[in-house]
This record gives C-alpha cells, sequence and structure tokens, in this order.
C-alpha cells in the first residue's frame, strides 16, 4: 500500500531560517501535525545541527518515538541521514572517512531499533561526487557498509546529482539488494534531467521518491510551477510498478500555515500519482463501516414485525 509522507521539520516553522533541520525544541508536536494532515509518516532527520538532542540518539528517545507513533498512527520508516551534508562521506581524510563511517554504521543500528526499512544517504550539494577518483572511493565506502545495512535490516537509498548514466554505472557496479536510488523529483528538474531517461537507466533500483519542485538549474518552488515533469514521473513509476513511499519535500509556504499546506501536497500526490495513501483508505474504510452500520439499522427498523 502507498505511503505519503513528509519530511520532518515541514509541519513546523523554519528554525533559525533554514530550510530543512531536526526541529531540537518540537518534534514532539510534528505526530500530532501529521495525523491532523491526514499522513502516513514522517521521514526522520539525523544531521549535525541537531544531533544533541535528537531522541534517535538515546534508548528513552526511540522508546518515545515509538510512542508517539502508535498514539497518532504516523510512521516513521525512514531516516534521511543530512549529517552527512555537513560531514560529506567524500573529500575526507583517512581518519575524518573512517570517523563518518563509524557514524554511519551507529546510524544503522539506531535506524534497527527504531525499526524503519530504509536510510537515505546524499550525496548531493556539498556532498556530490566530481570526480573519477571520488566515485571510485564512494563505491569502496558503500562496499564496506553494506554488510552492516543487511545486518541491520536497512537499506541503503542513495540521493545523488549524478547523470542518468553515470549513476546507473554506480549502481551496477554495487549490485547489493540493500543498495537502491532515492529519486527526487526536485533535484532530477533542477539538474535539467529527463525522467523517462533517468527510469530506463537504473529505474529497477528506486526504492524510495522525494516530492518537491524545482526550476531548472534553480531553488525549490511550490509543485506544479517548476520545471518537474510530474506526468512523465508518473508514467516512469507505472512502468516499474512503484510501490513504495511518497515524501513531501516541498517549498515552504507562510510560517503557521503548514499543516494546510501539507493537505494541498498531499492532494497534488494523490491526483497526480492516481494513489491513496493508507490514513486515507482508513478513513474511507471507517466511513464506510459507518454507513453500513448505518443502512442495516434503517432495514432493521423498515421490517421490524409489527407488535414487536
Amino acid at each position: 500500500m502507498t505511503r505519503i509522507g513528509i519530511m520532518q521539520g515541514r509541519l513546523l516553522p523554519p528554525v533559525d531560517n533554514r530550510i530543512q533541520c531536526f526541529p531540537r525544541e518540537h518534534w514532539a508536536k510534528e505526530f500530532e501535525l501529521a495525523a491532523q494532515a491526514e499522513l502516513d509518516c514522517i521521514e526522520w532527520i539525523y544531521d549535525l545541527y541537531g544531533a544533541d538532542v535528537n531522541p534517535l540518539s538515546t534508548d528513552e528517545g526511540i522508546e518515545q518515538m515509538k510512542s508517539l507513533s502508535r498514539r497518532y498512527n504516523v510512521q516513521i520508516l525512514s531516516v534521511c541521514a543530512d549529517y552527512f551534508m555537513d560531514r560529506p562521506l567524500v573529500r575526507a581524510s583517512a581518519s575524518e572517512m573512517a570517523e563518518r563511517l563509524a557514524i554511519l554504521e551507529w546510524l544503522l543500528g539506531r535506524g534497527h531499533l527504531l525499526g524503519i526499512n530504509r536510510m537515505v544517504v546524499p550525496f548531493v550539494d556539498a556532498s556530490r561526487i566530481d570526480t573519477d577518483p571520488e566515485f571510485d572511493n564512494v563505491c569502496a565506502t558503500l562496499t564496506r557498509i553494506l554488510p552492516t545495512a543487511e545486518k541491520n535490516g536497512v537499506e541503503i537509498h542513495l540521493e545523488t546529482s549524478l547523470a542518468p548514466g553515470r549513476f546507473a554505472e554506480l549502481l551496477a557496479r554495487l549490485p547489493h539488494p540493500m543498495l537502491k536510488a532515492n529519486y527526487d523529483s526536485g533535484n532530477s528538474s533542477s539538474l535539467g534531467y529527463n525522467p523517462h531517461e533517468e527510469f530506463a537507466a537504473y529505474g529497477s533500483r528506486v526504492g524510495s521518491v522525494h516530492i518537491k519542485d524545482r526550476v531548472l538549474g534553480g531553488s525549490t518552488v511550490p509543485l506544479g510551477t517548476g520545471d518537474a515533469d510530474f506526468q512523465a514521473l508518473s508514467d516512469s513509476l507505472i512502468t516499474i510498478r512503484y510501490a513504495g513511499d511518497f515524501i513531501l519535500q516541498v517549498a515552504r509556504e507562510i510560517p503557521g500555515n503548514e499543516v494546510t499546506w501539507a493537505k494541498q501536497n498531499r492532494d497534488f500526490v494523490w491526483k497526480h500519482f492516481n494513489c491513496s495513501s493508507s490514513r486515507r483508505l482508513l478513513s474511507w474504510a471507517s466511513w464506510l463501516a459507518t454507513r453500513r452500520s448505518h443502512d442495516m439499522s434503517l432495514e432493521r427498523k423498515k421490517f421490524k414485525p409489527a407488535g414487536g
């Protein structure tokens, strides 16, 4: 069943003018807000900015996250490891790389305790892969970390700015079933990539999708106003029979209007990708059960024997 979720922090006003970060003070509030927006899940963020207070770091924090997840029926199925935007897994000394790999191994273990199924690891912007030696080093790094991912039952989903053919080459070098691609509609549109060409190159390895819109060579804009080709993306996802999640990572709106904005963007996904979230189906099932109960009650009254 398709799930529609949102990147953590997007249901709260921006913190310190950051577009995306772990919401240090009000992270627990987002479970309730996600339920209000009829979203199925939150993609958790682990970044350098919030590392010292992220509940993912402690067993007590993970139990609190699980409790809130049960209370509001909002799942945490994935972690976006933005820590590696500030501490990239490229262009690092041997000692720096060893430290960062240790963090990634630890984070995969924490994800296992939380019960997630995937971790998105970014290789974009400051952590992008630029050169052939960097490409080779990333392949070697991932080869080292994949046994840890397998042991913990957590897939690694790569978010890269590589051109379709180059990304396909990287994935072909690493055929491990725990390694998949994260497709980001905004990043691709900003770089001028064609969804049909991307999915022809590596569509069979796409495991998760981030939904946003960007203009060619520019920044994030509201869905449908940039250069993302959502029709081509929808067609491509149908071709590979995609049954994974859609995570909203859209442009921000007026602070304080986050829940309404999330609902509008959720509806955009429902419309353009011809899907219904599990929460929406549950709401429909609940309504249908209530309607049937009401109809049966009317039928019993209608055929009640005289004098009964």
